[in-house]
């Protein structure tokens, strides 16, 4: 998930994609992300397609594989029969790890179900400026690093208007479905230094600011109600006054940090909206 409406962090692109769509209020999610994209990538319960939890385990048990149920059609499979060319960049996460090694098998990963073309990673995280890539089904080393400027927000957008530009002047009548799914905001939470220090001062009022001043957007958006009110904090969670200015310090830089990627990753966002407009896409 990339955050939460009320979130003073500026994300201008993920706000024109959601203000062209529906917003709901009474949205209940899967809470882990190989749960939840295997719902997103069917259309069905997650339990139900074999991922009832992260894809890092297998129980065993049907609904605990972690892999998506053959017998679950993908999105991308259940286009492809109609005549659409897919591709996927970004995350996987939805196949053990004992079966995304150079070795296979390959059943369960992204071209195995359904998708023409992957460019990204398969667990649950990875390096930002070092990252474990596969390109379709090889892994291949990353095109830069932390000192040439890499960084793979950025390399994913750029291999996602690749795939399109690609089907634009090859297949330019022929429907199209890319899946883009950012490392953002999952850890580790790696930005670009100038970003990150943007919104220590955002943060440096501390959480329970925040917190109010959160719920109080989300009620001018009528989100919740009017008379919505707080919960008590978690029970291992202090007042902010009550912790020292150097632990103060070391929160505010880990929420800056967080604020920076999800800020780093509209702006990758804006490039791609960017180049479909320019292409009529």
């Amino acid at each position: 998930d990339f955050g939460c409406y009320g979130s003073p962090i500026a994300t201008p692109h993920i706000d024109r994609l959601a203000g062209q769509g529906l917003r709901f209020t009474g949205f209940h999610t899967t809470a882990m992300c190989s749960t939840t994209r295997a719902a997103l990538l069917t259309g069905r319960n997650h339990h139900a397609v074999g991922v009832g939890c992260l894809a890092n385990f297998d129980s065993g048990f049907p609904g605990y594989r972690g892999k998506i149920a053959r017998e679950a059609g993908t999105l991308a499979e259940m286009l492809r029969p109609h005549g659409w060319r897919t591709s996927m960049v970004g995350k996987w996460h939805v196949t053990p790890l004992t079966q995304t090694g150079p070795g296979g098998p390959y059943d369960g990963w992204p071209l195995g179900r359904g998708f023409d073309r992957y460019y990204g990673f398969m667990d649950a995280e990875t390096d930002q400026y070092a990252p474990e890539l596969v390109r379709d089904n090889t892994p291949i080393d990353a095109p830069g690093s932390f000192d040439s400027g890499y960084h793979l927000s950025v390399d994913l957008v750029d291999q996602a208007m690749r795939y399109l530009a690609d089907h634009r002047a090859d297949a330019p009548d022929a429907p199209w479905l890319q899946w883009l799914a950012f490392g953002a905001c999952h850890a580790p939470h790696q930005a670009p230094r100038d970003l990150i220090l943007k919104y220590d001062a955002l943060f440096a009022r501390g959480w329970d600011v925040e917190r109010d001043e959160r719920l109080a957007r989300q009620k001018a958006l009528g989100l919740v109600s009017a008379d919505t009110e707080l919960p008590p904090r978690n029970d291992a969670v202090k007042p902010w006054s009550a912790h020292s200015a150097d632990e103060q310090r070391l929160f505010v830089r880990l929420q800056a940090a967080y604020a920076a990627m999800l800020d780093h990753a509209d702006a990758q966002i804006g490039r791609l909206m960017a180049f479909l407009d320019a292409s009529g896409m």
